[in-house]
């Protein structure tokens, strides 16, 4: 721990020292230098304290979110700085070793200062789109329409509206009422069905008691359907038994029903219109590794006909490719979420991008693998990080096909 603790601290002091360069580079204001170190010793500072007492019930809590806006907002934004300076030395370094020119000659005080500008505003534009993020970011929540075709889908069901929410982690907003555009957009959208797709907390079922009269503000013709997402269980906190951790499932299970989701556990449900059917399955969260793995789609399945239009709600996407897309009770679409887009990156029409794509390729938007559907929903909430950049919030209105 004491030899990791070195290697983080020679890292960042080695930041600082081209940080401190390039400070220097612009001003000869010493109150600007001065103010500078004592306000890095000061976060740094706090960093270091918050990173000795963290524990493993922080994981999701209010602490982790500060911890991880201060790393985003103060540090992160530094690395540009230091690419830029670091870049220009190794190939000032270079020639110079090669012998193309002497040390003099190799100093452009000029091409500092523009690089330094450079690299601190480029810095400063990051930091300012992270505190965006935060403050604006994670409540412009985006109605995606996506219109899906779907095999054997009764006459009945064309033109169905469905909406998706998924990962609400509501343990991260501390006031219900600025979600309550939220709520009003779902509602706008006039839906026959809702299908949440789980993590509406972080840590324990308490967190959703303020939210249960907003959540019950959603309305849709046919009703609201919920699974349980890897938070859900409460594995993130130490307990005291295992009675009190299955306590605490059971409420999260009572409120979310309280704001009118009927909680969907390797099971299915039944929409039926002038005689004809819609089966709506919802399975327990499955996941690769350290991920829980509960869902069970032949329970789900059982007393179904493979011919007959399904819809299956698995939090985690991994599901799909492991274990749905060649199962033989054939579903033709599957609704997840989990992985948040990472709540940053690149999402246009034609460009998306994000960290969290090496871990999940399959991380936004549909995918088709085997004639049948995902849809990986970027989520409603926040998670670490408190806010969004470039991945908004998401709520998904499907009409069927």
């Amino acid at each position: 721990m004491q030899k990791n603790f070195l290697i983080i601290a020679g890292i960042f002091l080695f930041l600082e020292i081209y940080i401190y360069q390039a400070i220097r580079t612009l001003t000869d204001n010493s109150w600007i230098k001065i103010g500078y170190c004592i306000l890095s010793l000061v976060l740094y500072g706090i960093f270091a304290y918050e990173l000795m007492h963290f524990q493993k019930a922080d994981r999701s809590s209010v602490r982790i979110q500060w911890m991880m806006s201060l790393f985003l907002i103060f540090i992160l934004p530094k690395i540009f700085i230091v690419l830029f300076l670091l870049i220009d030395d190794i190939f000032r370094t270079g020639t110079y070793l090669l012998g193309f020119k002497n040390p003099s000659e190799n100093f452009f005080p000029e091409r500092r200062k523009f690089l330094s500008l450079m690299g601190l505003g480029l810095g400063g534009v990051l930091s300012a789109l992270f505190i965006d993020g935060i403050t604006f970011g994670k409540y412009r929540h985006k109605v995606r329409k996506v219109k899906v075709k779907l095999n054997n889908l009764p006459n009945s069901f064309k033109g169905y509206k469905i909406v998706q929410i998924s990962d609400v982690h509501s343990g991260s907003f501390s006031d219900p009422s600025k979600l309550e555009h939220a709520i009003k957009l779902i509602n706008e959208q006039n839906p026959d069905l809702v299908l949440f797709t789980g993590d509406m907390v972080n840590n324990v079922s308490d967190e959703f008691k303020p939210f249960i009269p907003l959540f019950s503000k959603i309305k849709a013709k046919d009703g609201k359907f919920a699974v349980l997402g890897n938070h859900d269980y409460g594995d993130y906190v130490t307990w005291t038994s295992l009675d009190a951790k299955k306590k605490n499932l059971d409420t999260l299970i009572e409120y979310e029903r309280q704001a009118g989701f009927d909680m969907l556990r390797n099971e299915h449900r039944v929409i039926e219109k002038n005689g004809e059917k819609l089966y709506i399955l919802g399975v327990e969260n499955w996941g690769l590794k350290p991920f829980p793995q509960f869902g069970d789609i032949d329970k789900a399945l059982e007393g179904l006909p493979e011919s007959a239009a399904k819809i299956l709600m698995s939090h985690d996407p991994t599901h799909f490719d492991y274990v749905v897309k060649q199962h033989p009770g054939n579903v033709q679409l599957t609704l997840s979420g989990h992985t948040h887009g990472m709540q940053f990156g690149l999402d246009l029409k034609n460009i998306k991008w994000s960290p969290v794509q090496y871990r999940y390729p399959k991380w936004a938007d549909i995918y088709e693998s085997e004639g049948k559907f995902l849809y990986v929903n970027r989520g409603f909430g926040v998670l670490g990080y408190p806010g969004r950049v470039g991945v908004l919030p998401e709520i998904t209105l499907f009409e069927l096909a």
